[in-house]
């Protein structure tokens, strides 16, 4: 009789030998947990289109934080609603705003915590484009010295990392100079390199309130279709001096991830944005699928693809139920 010598599923048997064997692993390490900052006092309110995401103060914000790095968390990117809006976003830079607030507080609670601060400006103008405006267009060159703003006041309210997230030409180069002008030359850049246009916003632009009032974003962020422009974008913003290159958003472009995982030997990291963090909520409260097997098989769909570090909504349920065990 004819024996099968090569049997792969052998080392499928059990559940110590699919560990002992797994490629790819998640760690709670691996996160970084978004919070949403608001103006105010004790404030917990649930964003309807995320459920189990909030709207907090910093005084709530502080408990989240706390309980972030309790379950291994040892990241947080801050975005935030603003107490006023203008037309060239000047809250975001306004030291007593809520977002810089929240910085010096958890920073000062958690001083080993790993503060990554939104450099944007959509969440602060009153037409929720993310930079200068000359009539319906968005001035690339004018809009660099306002990130310039943003940078800096993060960095002196305890950001360890700033993100800038508009999709400017050159805004790299001018944040890094801007930080080091200011003494802040340890303060590293997690660029979105590669942002694309995407549909898979929609939540979070409810969430921060950041939905243009006229047009799109279509004019900096990039078009889906395009791959080789992304590893443009990557060597750009690697010659400007970004430290972290991330891909946004994750899941319709793991492939853009793996790319740009083969072609960069710098991090990488990917934005489990909010769009995919609320269809996975829907389909879950509507019992149709097995919420933390998807949560989780997605996460680690995207270490496979060749993330570093992931930001995800999902990040405080994910660290629990890693140190539960029997995730996969």
């Amino acid at each position: 009789m004819y024996t099968q010598k090569l049997r792969p599923r052998r080392m499928r048997i059990s559940p110590a030998v699919r560990d002992m064997v797994r490629e790819t692993t998640l760690s709670p390490k691996d996160f970084i947990y978004p919070l949403f900052i608001v103006p105010g006092e004790n404030v917990k309110e649930e964003i309807p289109s995320m459920p189990g995401v909030y709207h907090l103060s910093v005084d709530q914000a502080l408990k989240v934080a706390r309980e972030a790095w309790e379950l291994g968390i040892p990241a947080l990117e801050i975005f935030g609603l603003p107490e006023y809006k203008d037309a060239d976003g000047s809250s975001a830079w306004d030291m007593t705003s809520p977002v810089q607030r929240a910085m010096m507080a958890i920073k000062k609670a958690l001083p080993e915590m790993v503060i990554v601060g939104d450099v944007c400006l959509c969440q602060y103008t009153s037409h929720g484009h993310c930079g200068h405006l000359e009539g319906h267009y968005v001035d690339n060159d004018k809009t660099l010295k306002l990130l310039q703003k943003v940078a800096v006041s993060q960095a002196e309210a305890g950001a360890d990392m700033v993100a800038p997230s508009d999709m400017m030409d050159g805004r790299v180069a001018a944040i890094r100079e801007a930080l080091d002008d200011h003494d802040f030359i340890n303060v590293s850049i997690m660029s979105y390199a590669v942002k694309y246009a995407s549909g898979y916003y929609g939540p979070f632009r409810d969430a921060a309130d950041s939905a243009p009032q006229f047009g799109n974003r279509k004019q900096y962020q990039m078009d889906p279709g395009n791959a080789r422009e992304a590893l443009k974008e990557v060597e750009l913003d690697l010659a400007e001096g970004a430290d972290i290159i991330m891909v946004k958003p994750a899941l319709a472009y793991l492939d853009i991830v793996h790319q740009v995982r083969e072609t960069i030997n710098r991090p990488v990291a990917t934005y489990n944005v909010s769009g995919e963090y609320a269809m996975v909520k829907a389909a879950a409260q509507n019992g149709w699928i097995d919420e933390k097997r998807i949560v989780m098989e997605t996460l680690l769909s995207m270490k496979r693809a060749g993330s570093d570090m992931i930001i995800t909504y999902h990040a405080l349920d994910a660290a629990r139920w890693l140190q539960e065990g029997n995730c996969f």
